[in-house]
């Protein structure tokens, strides 16, 4: 197993030499903190985090952990509530969708990317793909082995992420260790059981990651448990701010509404408010392609190969 470890270490070192910048979007998590290592070798790299200001914020303590062992430039940039709603306008503009996790989740990057431009960072590395690649999603753990590879097939077909789109518009690079071609085709050939296994009464993702890093890596970061961005950075309130500053009668009436006029199911609260910024800066979803699959929560096109509405957030479709 060892010798084998060494392997992967040798692959993704490899990768990351291919994809260096000189910043890093660091969450504390495995993932990112992984890059880190590596590329702090390589490169003089300022890492970025960011999180919602007042906000239980995870990712502030696992990444302050991390830069002040490998010895980085740790800058942390704190989201007040007028950047984060001039952030969520782009995010939605630029992504083209109203969905809540989508839109929390990069609202935090798209925050970050523009902080580290600001400070002088041109190219930045991100963890993206990793979760893909290496089974790092718990809904993923319990499948029969042919369920898991039917899921990781049309995981990985669709997978997209938004730093990249949101880096282009900030006339930024994002660099992607995890996804460069020869490194993402030897990670798909992994065997599942050095993906996913089970320990101390807890299932782990992204296994092999773990202990090909286990000497390097505090333990802390090396058995975190996988958290998603709008946790670590605290954008998750959001569901419980919204939930409280619109009324259940301001709700109910565009609820309706929007179901009769533009045939768009609204979930929620937090759901109506990224809806009707979507409404009024992209427009009424629509059909674009009636051959294709039209998602019946928001009457848009959706890929055929999706399983969830990009645009709106719908499950299943």
């Amino acid at each position: 197993m060892s010798s084998f470890c060494d392997y992967l270490v040798k692959a993704l070192d490899e990768s990351v030499g291919k994809n260096l910048g000189d910043g890093i979007l660091l969450s504390g998590g495995l993932d990112t903190s992984i890059l880190a290592y590596l590329a702090s070798k390589r490169t003089k790299l300022t890492a970025f985090t960011a999180a919602l200001q007042n906000a239980k914020a995870s990712d502030i303590e696992y990444a302050t952990l991390m830069a002040n062992r490998l010895g980085l430039k740790h800058l942390i940039h704190y989201i007040d509530p007028k950047e984060l709603h001039d952030a969520i306008r782009v995010v939605i503009r630029i992504m083209d969708s109203f969905d809540p996790m989508e839109i929390r989740n990069s609202a935090t990057i798209y925050a970050c990317l523009k902080y580290a431009k600001e400070n002088g960072a041109s190219a930045v590395l991100t963890g993206d793909g990793c979760d893909e690649l290496f089974i790092g999603y718990s809904f993923l753990h319990g499948l029969r082995n042919d369920e898991l590879n039917l899921a990781l097939q049309k995981l990985w077909s669709a997978m997209h992420f938004s730093s990249v789109r949101l880096a282009e518009f900030l006339s930024m690079e994002v660099k992607l260790p995890y996804l460069d071609p020869k490194f993402k085709k030897f990670a798909k050939k992994l065997d599942h059981t050095l993906k996913v296994r089970s320990g101390n009464g807890q299932t782990w993702g992204k296994w092999i990651l773990r202990k090909a890093f286990e000497k390097v890596l505090p333990p802390e970061v090396i058995w975190r448990v996988k958290t998603p961005i709008e946790f670590g950075s605290g954008t998750n309130m959001l569901i419980s701010f919204f939930s409280s500053t619109i009324s259940d009668s301001e709700f109910n009436e565009k609820r309706d509404k929007y179901i009769e006029e533009d045939k768009v199911t609204i979930r929620d609260k937090e759901h109506l408010f990224y809806y009707e910024i979507y409404r009024s800066i992209v427009g009424v979803p629509r059909p674009t392609d009636f051959e294709g699959k039209i998602c019946h929560f928001c009457n848009s096109t959706a890929s055929s190969a999706s399983t969830y509405c990009k645009r709106c957030g719908g499950y299943p479709i």
